[in-house]
């Protein structure tokens, strides 16, 4: 893989009883695990350093995951900054039976690249292959640009 380019990173699993609540549907903490793990995937293979999380920006969760259901989960690098990623994660639950799927939530993650030093170190340039990349990394910098105002908004009144 080219690491200027990002390909969709996929995790598929089945939700079982201890993945879920008491209502049968599926822990929102599990389903950002999974998230984070497939986001440091995605950010070791670009950039092919070191990468930490550094925040999870806002997920709105649009419908149950239950028990039994196949979780899939995608995720691809949406825009890269100096040293920062924001990944895109798309989440799809699927009845295994009927085989209806429904988009549970799409999230993004902000991911920091180290150096050796354990300071943040530069990642390469996001190489844009077609109109769905370039959509995302449109809605990746909105992220990353909201991410920045939230900051310095916290400066302000801290």
């Amino acid at each position: 893989m080219d690491t200027n380019t990002s390909d969709w990173v996929t995790h598929v699993d089945l939700v079982f009883p201890q993945d879920a609540n008491p209502l049968g549907t599926m822990f929102g903490g599990r389903v950002m695990q999974i998230m984070d793990v497939n986001s440091a995937i995605v950010a070791f293979r670009f950039c092919r350093r070191a990468a930490v999380t550094a925040s999870s920006e806002p997920i709105d969760f649009r419908g149950p995951i239950r028990v039994g259901d196949i979780i899939e989960v995608r995720s691809r690098l949406a825009w890269a900054g100096h040293s920062s990623m924001i990944i895109r994660n798309e989440v799809y639950s699927e009845n295994p039976l009927s085989g209806e799927r429904n988009l549970c939530t799409i999230g993004h993650m902000n991911f920091v690249a180290l150096g050796e030093d354990g300071r943040p170190a530069q990642v390469p340039e996001l190489e844009l292959r077609d109109d769905e990349e370039r959509a995302h990394w449109r809605e990746g910098k909105l992220v990353r640009e909201q991410l920045l105002a939230r900051r310095e908004a916290q400066q302000r009144v801290g």
